[in-house]
């Protein structure tokens, strides 16, 4: 398996974040980990990129533990922007090429002119969408084998979204795994190949899309909603 969690628990104080979560995900897929907000998604997606330490379990990634070997096989677009507003984007793309040994240069400039993105601009003149594909063009010019998007299209317009869903969908390699979280479901169901369901830390439902269309006779956007409903 690419990635296994295994028992994985994280306290922040007194309140469990994540209870026991198991999860066994092979090469090749594209994975929707779907839930509502404060339902553990993004803290699950920290543990898995090291970013916090667990309370109890073991995460694995393509047989390593979470540290330097983990994070080599992994390109990650964190929820919120980290990189430097003061910088051009062709600062921002020289400095990923010396960094990742797996950063493809030529990728990067390519994906920017299909966005339209000049590499002289600074990111602070752009708008939040625009900065958002510059992180998306970053963690997709990656050669990896996880790729961790956190809402990689929560900020860009409706017309835009399909063109970044292609572009993640026509970038990463073969044989490569897409674990996306992301609420806008009706826009992604139509890539995924499993998915599962995350509420208050536990992992409610884990099973291919197919699967979950085919019993319930529904998409998996009318099942999210009808497992969440207020």
């Amino acid at each position: 398996m690419l990635l296994e969690c295994r028992n994985v628990c994280k306290n922040y104080g007194k309140r469990e974040v994540l209870k026991d979560v198991n999860i066994s995900l092979p090469s090749g897929k594209i994975v929707g980990l779907l839930g509502k907000n404060g339902s553990g998604k993004t803290t699950l997606i920290k543990a898995i990129n090291g970013l916090l330490s667990l309370d109890k379990g073991e995460i694995l990634v393509d047989g390593h533990k979470i540290g330097v070997d983990s994070k080599k096989v992994i390109s990650y677009l964190p929820e919120r922007t980290y990189l430097n507003m003061h910088k051009t984007v062709k600062d921002i793309i020289e400095y990923f090429s010396d960094f990742y040994e797996d950063f493809d240069k030529d990728k990067a400039y390519k994906l920017l002119s299909n966005l339209k993105i000049q590499a002289a601009d600074k990111l602070s003149i752009m708008s939040k969408g625009m900065k958002e594909k510059v992180q998306l063009v970053l963690v997709m010019s990656r050669k990896a084998k996880l790729y961790i998007l956190d809402e990689p299209m929560g900020g860009v317009d409706p017309a835009t979204r399909d063109y970044i869903l292609d572009t993640i969908l026509s970038n990463f390699d073969e044989g490569s795994t897409i674990l996306m979280s992301t609420h806008l479901i009706s826009d992604i169901e139509r890539v995924l190949d499993e998915v599962i369901f995350i509420d208050d830390g536990k992992i409610i439902k884990s099973e291919s899309a197919d699967k979950m269309r085919k019993e319930s006779g529904k998409s998996i956007d009318e099942v999210f909603r009808e497992e969440f409903r207020c």
